[in-house]
C-alpha cells in the first residue's frame, strides 16, 4: 500500500501491519484464482466506432428473442420518453448523495415531489425518498417494528404465499436480531384471516400482507389483519407498488402503520432485477425511519428550500445511535418514478392501474378457455397476473412456452403465473394459441 496514491501508509507501516497479521506480502492476503487475474493486458484491440457497433449488434443478435410474461414482483410498463430525456440531464445522471443543499436544489425538489406522491398514495405523512428494493424496505420495517414496540415480542408473521427472494431478505435482516419469521396460511390466494387471528399473539410485533399478493390477488381482508394486528399491539405493514395504490383503497384508511413496496414499476421497465424501495409510515416513527429524508423549509432571504433533513444512519457524526446501517443513494431511480408519475398525472395512473385489473380479467378468461387449462386458479379479483393450473406438468408446459417464444413463471408441479401489461398485451393471441398447442 506505500506506493499506493490513495492509501496514506508508508512502507514502514505497511510492513508492520503484515508482520502483526503473520503474512509476508500483500498478495497473501488475496486468493486469486490464476485464469481471472489481471496479467497486465486486456487483449482488446483497437477497432472504429462502426466496427464496436458491427460487433455488438452481432453479439445481441444472439439472444433469445422471447415475450416475458413474468411478473411476481418485477413489472414491465411503458416508459415514456421524457423519463429518459430529463433523467439522464447529467446534473441529475453525474450526482451523488445530495449532501450539499446549496448546489442541489433541483434534485432535492424533485426527491421531495417523490417523497410527497408517495404520501398522497399510501395516505402515511412520512415517506422515505429511497431504499434499495422491497426486500430490503420489508427487513428495515421489522427492525423498525423492534424499536418502536414497548413488548419483548419477537415474532414477524408474513404470508406463506411470498416472492422467496424478499422472505430470505426479511430472514437475513432478522438473523441479526431476536426476531423470528414465521408464516400464516393463505386461503384461497388471501389471507387465512381466522387462521392467522388464531397463531397471532402478544409476542407479535409486525404482521406483513400483500396486495396485490405475490399471485396478483387483490387482498380483501386488509382491514381484518390490520385488526388482528392492532388486537396484539403488533404493527401491521403492507406490501404494494405506486400502481396499484392508484386504485386500491388508501393504505392508511386500512389502519397500516407501515407501507413497503417497489416503485420501479414506474420509471424503470423491467430493469433486470433493479428496484426501488417504497417505505411510508406514521409521523409517531418520524425518527425510526430508515435512509434519508428530503424536507422543505426556507432560507433567509425567504425562499423555499430543500435539504437532507433526516440521515438515521447518522455515519458522520452519532454512528453509534443510529437506526439504520442502510445507505442507499438511489435518488436517480425514485427521480425516474416520480417523473412517470407526474407525466401520467392522476387520471393516467388511475387509467393505468385500471388497465392492469380489466386486461388481466380478459387474460385470464382466455386461457381458462384452452383445453386441459384453468385460470384463475383463484376465485378473486386480480391485478397484472393470476396463477393458472395446468393438467400437464406445469414446467413441462413453461418450456415449451419457451420454446414458442413466450416466458412464464411455473410455480410447481401444477401451476403455471401468467403476469400481462400494456407492454406485452400485443402478443396476448399469439401466447392463447402457443398454449394451446403445449397445454
Amino acid at each position: 500500500m506505500g506506493d499506493s496514491p490513495y492509501a496514506p501508509h508508508t512502507p514502514t507501516e505497511t510492513r508492520e501491519m503484515l508482520d502483526a497479521i503473520g503474512v509476508d506480502s500483500q498478495e497473501d492476503l488475496f486468493d486469486i484464482p490464476d485464469q481471472v487475474r489481471f496479467d497486465g493486458q486486456f487483449d482488446i484491440g483497437a477497432r472504429s466506432e462502426r466496427g464496436v457497433r458491427a460487433e455488438f449488434e452481432t453479439t445481441l443478435g444472439r439472444n433469445t428473442d422471447i415475450v416475458e410474461l413474468l411478473g411476481r414482483g418485477h413489472y414491465d410498463h411503458y416508459v415514456p420518453s421524457i423519463v429518459d430525456h430529463l433523467a439522464d440531464r447529467q446534473e441529475f445522471l453525474t450526482s451523488y448523495t445530495q449532501y450539499q443543499p446549496e448546489v442541489a436544489q433541483g434534485f432535492l425538489q424533485a426527491l421531495f415531489e417523490y417523497q410527497s406522491m408517495l404520501v398522497e398514495l399510501t395516505g402515511l405523512p412520512v415517506a422515505n425518498c429511497s431504499l434499495y428494493d422491497a426486500a430490503t424496505a420489508l427487513g428495515e420495517a421489522a427492525t423498525l417494528a423492534t424499536r418502536v414496540r414497548d413488548a419483548s415480542g419477537s415474532r414477524v408473521l408474513v404470508p406463506a404465499q411470498m416472492q422467496a427472494g424478499k422472505r430470505r431478505v426479511l430472514e437475513n435482516y432478522a438473523s441479526g436480531t431476536d426476531l423470528t419469521v414465521e408464516p400464516y396460511p393463505m386461503d384461497d390466494g388471501a389471507v387465512d384471516t381466522a387462521t392467522l387471528a388464531e397463531i397471532a399473539d402478544e409476542e407479535v410485533l409486525l404482521v406483513y400482507a400483500e396486495s396485490p399478493t405475490v399471485r396478483g390477488v387483490v387482498e380483501e381482508s386488509l382491514p381484518t389483519v390490520a385488526g388482528v394486528a392492532a388486537g396484539n399491539d403488533a404493527l401491521f405493514c403492507l406490501g404494494s407498488d405506486p400502481v396499484a395504490l392508484a386504485v386500491l383503497e388508501e393504505p392508511a384508511a386500512l389502519g397500516a402503520d407501515i407501507v413497503i413496496g417497489d416503485a420501479a414499476s414506474l420509471g424503470l421497465g423491467a430493469a433486470g432485477g433493479m428496484g426501488l424501495g417504497l417505505f411510508a409510515t406514521r409521523e409517531s416513527f418520524l425518527r425510526q425511519v430508515p435512509g434519508r429524508l428530503v424536507g422543505a423549509g426556507e432560507d433567509e432571504s425567504g425562499r423555499r428550500a430543500y435539504t437532507l433533513t433526516l440521515q438515521t444512519r447518522e455515519q458522520h457524526i452519532r454512528r453509534e445511535r443510529a437506526t439504520s446501517n442502510i445507505c442507499t443513494n438511489q435518488a436517480w431511480v425514485a427521480l425516474r418514478a416520480a417523473i412517470h408519475a407526474a407525466t401520467l398525472g392522476p387520471d393516467g395512473l388511475v387509467e393505468l392501474a385500471t388497465d392492469c385489473v380489466t386486461r388481466t380479467g380478459a387474460v385470464a378468461e382466455r386461457v381458462d378457455d384452452v383445453p386441459g387449462v384453468e385460470a384463475p386458479v383463484h376465485d378473486r379479483h386480480h391485478f397484472r397476473e393470476f396463477a393458472a393450473r395446468t393438467d400437464e406438468p406445469a414446467r413441462a408446459v413453461a418450456a415449451d412456452l419457451a420454446d414458442h417464444g413466450f416466458a412464464v413463471h411455473a410455480l410447481d408441479d401444477d401451476h403455471l403465473q401468467v403476469c400481462v401489461t400494456e407492454t406485452s398485451a400485443d402478443a396476448v393471441d399469439e401466447f392463447v394459441d402457443a398454449l394451446e398447442v403445449v397445454a
